[in-house]
């Protein structure tokens, strides 16, 4: 039987924000001078308890108060990149939240530059490639996304596409219909979260109204069988983050993850890590809880590791690499 964690891998649904450690967290705290709602970094791993999306985002959005320079995303990105390249992962296309930062006065480019810094600085150093998408808060209005994305467009250099998040209920797709469409004008690729807490509908509204390329999340289009027949169809990628949707109640536990049954319906599903510091597991835990949890085989998990390079926003030489990869790995 092959190391799950170990196989190559991409990794296309992480929020570097959510790679924040506590000891990290207290780290930057003390170099800003920013306070923090916990004693000590014991006191903030067992806050890392939530009852939904909405209680963890509370938590989430207070460890990233201590984020303020260029040099702090670097070093996120660069930490948490380390931990990538332990698990394997070739290739990983990060979002970003600018608005959780510039919202309490961060300057957005040393959110886009460090960040930039750090992924650079780890292809140079570890050989791992990457892509930055910017993400919208779906919480916000609109119009806060569209000066978002004008905001952005002098670093487009540094960013591949676009996305959107953080809390689904009562935030359709539909909100940001025109924002994703100026997006897709300025040549940004599009992805979008929905079908975590969201009804499947929000799936249909991120495909149809914002023509995402990738649906983020996306365990609950089971719930609709004429949905489910379209995505297998259209073989459209789903990030799924099995951790994460147990720490955030999406399923009561692993063993009750759909993601084996996502397998047998053919559906084009992989596996990411989603926020794991909050979520108490990186990409590599992720693969071996479920594989163990969900009793995948070899086959299984080799398709998810190749599903992930063929959702990649990467060109086909390189894919075709990554896919080589696998197959040597798999040789006894």
């Amino acid at each position: 039987m092959i190391d799950p964690a170990g196989i190559p891998k991409a990794e296309l649904h992480l929020h570097i924000e959510g790679t924040l450690e506590p000891e990290l967290m207290f780290e930057l705290a003390e170099r800003n001078r920013m306070p923090l709602p916990f004693a000590d970094v014991d006191a903030a791993r067992a806050a890392y308890v939530f009852d939904d999306l909405a209680s963890f985002l509370d938590v989430y959005y207070a460890g990233c108060s201590v984020l303020q320079t260029a040099v702090d995303f670097a070093d996120l990105t660069r930490a948490y990149l380390a931990r990538a390249v332990a698990d394997n992962v070739r290739h990983v296309e990060i979002f970003f939240d600018p608005q959780t930062h510039t919202g309490r006065g961060v300057n957005l480019g040393a959110v886009v530059e460090g960040i930039s810094q750090g992924l650079t600085d780890a292809e140079r150093e570890w050989g791992i490639t990457s892509q930055l998408i910017l993400c919208f808060l779906r919480h916000l209005s609109a119009d806060a996304a569209m000066a978002t994305l004008d905001a952005a467009l002098p670093y487009r250099d540094h960013i591949i596409g676009v996305g959107l998040d953080s809390g689904e209920a009562a935030n359709p797709p539909s909100k940001f219909v025109d924002v994703f469409a100026r997006a897709r004008a300025e040549g940004f690729r599009a992805v979008a979260h929905a079908g975590e807490e969201g009804p499947p509908d929000y799936i249909r509204q991120a495909l149809d109204l914002l023509h995402a390329e990738r649906i983020d999340h996306g365990v609950r289009g089971l719930e609709d069988e004429d949905l489910v027949a379209r995505l297998v169809d259209d073989q459209t990628p789903l990030t799924v983050c099995p951790l994460s949707n147990v720490k955030l109640r999406v399923v009561p536990t692993l063993a009750d993850h759909p993601l084996r049954r996502m397998l047998e319906l053919g559906l084009n599903v992989s596996i990411n890590s989603d926020d794991p510091a909050y979520f108490g597991g990186y990409i590599g835990e992720n693969f071996r809880a479920a594989a163990t949890t969900l009793a995948l085989s070899d086959a299984q998990v080799v398709r998810l590791a190749s599903n992930s390079f063929r959702a990649a926003f990467i060109d086909a030489p390189e894919r075709a690499s990554h896919l080589r990869a696998i197959d040597e790995w798999c040789r006894p």
